[in-house]
């Protein structure tokens, strides 16, 4: 690699970047460079930055290219060598190769352009990528521990990685890997690596939005001196101004333990002023779903969810033995069975295994998919056991009744489908990435109620966080949105046994 050019978008020397007046750059870490747009002031002392490309940043984030903003982009020949390896088949890693190579071929496709200058990453319509993009054209030999044999991707890597600060010293040169060792190593041999955070949702997963709010004891005195309230279809509304009313979202909950209680949900936000409805107290036997009843407030808030026509998506978050599966499942039977509302229910999940993959499952879809929906089964059989009329003979038919209406589906087959007036339920939501969640919650047809569930401690797909999981992605997307709730679910109902092991172990 020549020495980059200046130009609009080249990396200037330090020298160069003063008599500029220096590029904009970002106070946070360098991957947070491509990730924010938090500027600080334009500093003169400021050095420019090249950041070097793990393989496994391209294959998680395809457009990780154009998300580094003013910074230049340097990928390594192995790197390349890398995505070339991964891009046979049908699964998201060799999609996003793909994807990569054919953004890679729309940048260098001009016959006259000067790859050892950097090409500007602009040319493809990315706006905010004002950096240029640099690839590897001759061996880069720089000294490594002889602990770090050199045939291995990660050490060439690092091997570029060094020969860059080396070669280039008025340049600040960073690393940017999803791999914890690769970090680790880099940083071993003293070069700056960090991870890729443009993906991140949320920076600390405590500020995920819960969908419940707790109203101070004096909320009455301060927003109930110019309060109206009326009834209307079974329920109170209330029309409150105040200080409070800012900090609530549409479908949000609020509640309120003081002398004069309150369970209620927004309807309505404008100001200063919101309209708040009563709830259906679903934890009395007359209102009953499917034979379940709400065990603690944050159940019954789900509920309202769940049986609310008017939201089409709802997100249930909580640790294991919280109700998420049952109470959606309840929900699906009551307004598929009873009500008719929909026609069928949909359940599908992300076939990540726990321990070790035990292989290839014979059978048809549905029957490949029945080793996954072990949480599926166990819930209907605690449904099909609300129903006490007819004796077993009237529960053998409810449960093939119930069975004839509930379809597992592979996530791998969702694509390009349109559910119309469906249930569909998506477990074990945290293991999707957002563009997988994107891919099932676009499936939705008219009539159609989408239900995401997880737990977002119990990730297992490699390379995602809880910042960066999809259901965090969608949880966040959707706040606010009149049609949408979320709840996050605190308290466990599973068992005594069960309570103690989550906070135990």
């Amino acid at each position: 690699m020549a020495a980059p050019a200046q130009g609009s978008g080249a990396p200037n020397t330090a020298a160069n970047a003063a008599a500029s007046g220096a590029r904009l750059v970002q106070v946070h870490s360098a991957s947070h460079a491509g990730a924010r747009a938090q500027r600080a002031a334009p500093a003169a002392h400021e050095r420019p930055r090249l950041f070097v490309l793990d393989t496994n940043v391209l294959m998680h984030d395809p457009s990780a290219l154009f998300r580094f903003q003013e910074h230049d982009v340097f990928l390594p020949m192995m790197t390349l060598e890398e995505l070339d390896s991964h891009k046979k088949g049908m699964s998201e890693v060799a999609r996003n190769a793909r994807q990569v190579s054919r953004a890679l071929d729309g940048l260098f496709a001009s016959e006259d352009l000067d790859i050892e200058q950097g090409v500007p990453l602009t040319m493809l319509g990315n706006v905010d990528a004002r950096g240029r993009l640099f690839l590897q054209t001759q061996a880069m030999a720089s000294m490594l521990p002889s602990s770090l044999p050199m045939g291995k991707a990660d050490n060439q890597i690092l091997g570029v990685v060094r020969a860059l600060q080396e070669r280039f010293s008025e340049r600040d040169v960073v690393l940017v890997s999803k791999d914890i060792n690769m970090r680790i190593k880099a940083r071993a041999l003293g070069l700056p690596a960090e991870d890729y955070f443009n993906d991140q949702v949320l920076e600390d997963i405590d500020l995920l939005y819960s969908g419940v709010m707790q109203l101070p004891d004096d909320f009455w005195n301060r927003h109930g001196k110019a309060m109206e309230s009326w009834q209307q279809s079974g329920y109170t509304f209330y029309r409150v101004t105040g200080p409070q009313v800012p900090s609530m979202s549409l479908n949000q909950f609020v509640y309120l333990e003081a002398d004069t209680p309150l369970a209620a949900q927004v309807r309505e936000v404008n100001g200063r002023t919101a309209v708040l409805q009563t709830l259906r107290d679903y934890g009395h036997l007359k209102n009953a779903v499917w034979g379940i009843t709400a065990r603690n407030r944050e159940q019954n808030f789900a509920l309202n969810l769940l049986m609310n026509p008017e939201v089409d998506f709802v997100s249930l978050v909580g640790q294991a033995g919280t109700g998420k599966t049952l109470l959606a499942l309840a929900a699906g039977l009551s307004q598929t069975l009873d009500s008719r509302r929909f026609s069928e229910i949909i359940v599908t999940r992300a076939t990540v295994p726990v321990g070790e993959d035990i292989g290839y499952l014979p059978g048809t879809e549905e029957e490949k998919m029945q080793p996954w929906m072990g949480a599926l089964e166990d819930n209907l059989e605690v449904l099909n056991k609300t129903d006490e009329t007819g004796g077993e003979w009237g529960r053998a038919a409810s449960h093939d009744l119930i069975r004839s209406r509930i379809k597992v589906k592979a996530l791998s087959f969702m694509r390009g489908r349109t559910f119309i007036n469906k249930y569909l339920v998506i477990d074990e939501a945290q293991n999707l990435t957002p563009k997988q969640m994107r891919t099932l919650v676009t499936r939705a047809g008219p009539g159609t109620k989408v239900v995401c569930l997880g737990n977002l401690a119990q990730i297992d797909t490699p390379y995602l966080t809880e910042g960066s999981s999809g259901l965090t992605f969608v949880v966040d997307r959707f706040k606010g949105w009149a049609h949408a709730g979320h709840i996050t679910l605190q308290r466990g109902e599973r068992s005594r046994l069960a309570d103690f092991a989550s906070d135990a172990l």
